[in-house]
């Protein structure tokens, strides 16, 4: 059996290093416009194909009370037409050219993604220059898509007991950064945002400027600088967007909240604790933490609450994110469970690593995990375009995606089981708990 094992770690590490020495940090070349937009290309004529990522940056964090929402109402605008592409054309003039879309909006950035023959570049050079300089903005239109808005986000928390603990766990984690509030917004900002918000926000945040574009494919770099100057230039640059100077204070002790919802068939506990940015070198070490938690049968929750019926299921997250942010916990309670019961098994798990670490099998298997993940990321080109932006932006260089492999490795036990006393302290904890009825005092 170990030798089965050392072989699997072997074969893992030889497949991650012949995919990052296939594609190497030289292979991104790299320019930037007068106006302030960079474009990044790999060049791959694996497939006769191509996509272009546009990581906008903006999102929830960069917005006000009064606006919440905005960016993510932004991914519906930027596909209802422009100056020469007008209503539901963007779609149906990417699909006649053999192409397809898709765009998400986090806490940080707004991206969209365009998938497509190679053949089709100088037009999607065209469709998207003309959403980001002459995006039609019309009122009719913004009606439409505010009830499809509002609408999206009734639904979400009424068929998501994550999305509706997750917001009410940021408000009360966070007092005073824009962390606090949900992407799709406060029902009321939404209701309420003006013609002129949208105006001056898309003119902001869809400058040139606040851009990072990245084209991977069967294309060429002189191509692609070529059709850039072309479209995207003649866009101009405005003034910087306001800075996010609000640093969340220290929390020096636990916080909690309580949701009622009566379809709850079973108790829903949440936790999370403060961490700091992905940029931060703990980052590989939270990471894998997370994975030994819940990653697999063989995790540490699956095996002390999944497996003992104490949970049907318990999982972690941890976002990318720009500014320090938090890591989750969930679980949802087997029947019979109480949330108190939940919560304690959750926290006993967690305090054990704290209190003990983790074992060295532990640890390789959950590195052998991301080592396959990163491998995977990186055999296509969507997923090199993708991964090349988002180091870019989170980690604060596309080169520190060569480094990641040995980042991981570079992580020991000792790391994990220090990032866990560090941040997984109950003064650092905010848990919110989600059920039919609350539970009356003892």
């Amino acid at each position: 059996m170990i030798r089965k094992i050392l072989g699997v770690v072997l074969m893992l590490g030889t497949l991650v290093s012949t995919t990052v020495q296939a594609t190497q940090a030289e292979d991104i070349q790299s320019f930037t416009l007068d106006n302030g937009m960079k474009i990044m290309v790999l060049e791959d004529s694996s497939i006769p194909n191509a996509n272009m990522y546009l990581f906008w940056k903006v999102g929830s964090r960069n917005e006000v009370p009064g606006i919440t929402g905005i960016s993510h109402f932004f991914e519906h605008m930027m596909f209802n037409g422009a100056k020469k592409y007008g209503p539901k054309m963007f779609d149906r003039t990417m699909e006649a050219a053999g192409g397809a879309n898709n765009a998400y909006t986090t806490e940080n950035l707004t991206v969209y993604t365009d998938w497509f023959p190679a053949n089709a570049l100088e037009t999607i050079f065209d469709l998207e220059a003309d959403r980001i300089g002459h995006l039609d903005i019309d009122a009719k239109m913004v009606e439409s898509e505010r009830g499809v808005v509002a609408s999206e986000r009734t639904t979400g928390l009424e068929n998501s007991n994550w999305r509706t603990l997750q917001e009410e766990l940021k408000g009360i984690a966070f007092r005073a950064h824009p962390y606090s509030w949900s992407v799709i917004g406060h029902e009321s900002d939404i209701s309420a945002w003006t013609l002129d918000d949208l105006v001056q926000y898309h003119k902001t945040y869809y400058a040139p400027n606040n851009a990072v574009v990245v084209i991977a494919g069967d294309v060429k770099f002189s191509q692609v600088k070529a059709l850039a100057n072309k479209y995207f230039a003649p866009i101009p640059a405005q003034a910087s967007p306001r800075e996010v100077k609000t640093v969340e204070p220290l929390q020096k002790g636990e916080r909690r909240t309580y949701i009622q919802k009566a379809s709850v068939s079973t108790p829903n506990v949440m936790l999370a604790y403060h961490v700091p940015s992905t940029s931060h070198a703990d980052y590989y070490a939270l990471d894998l933490l997370s994975s030994v938690l819940s990653e697999g049968n063989s995790s540490r929750l699956f095996q002390s609450l999944v497996e003992k019926q104490v949970a049907i299921e318990v999982e972690t997250y941890l976002p990318m994110t720009i500014d320090p942010n938090l890591f989750y916990v969930m679980g949802v309670a087997n029947p019979g469970i109480t949330a108190v019961e939940l919560e304690k098994g959750m926290i006993s798990e967690i305090n054990r690593i704290a209190r003990e670490g983790v074992t060295e099998k532990e640890l390789e298997k959950v590195k052998n995990i991301k080592l396959m993940d990163f491998y995977r990321s990186m055999e296509t080109i969507n997923g090199k375009a993708n991964t090349v932006g988002t180091y870019e932006l989170y980690f604060g260089s596309f080169e520190k995606l060569f480094n990641a492999p040995e980042a991981y490795n570079k992580v020991t036990p000792a790391d994990l089981q220090r990032v866990a006393q560090t941040y997984l302290r109950r003064a650092n904890r905010s848990v919110a708990v989600l059920a039919a009825t609350e539970e009356t005092d003892e």
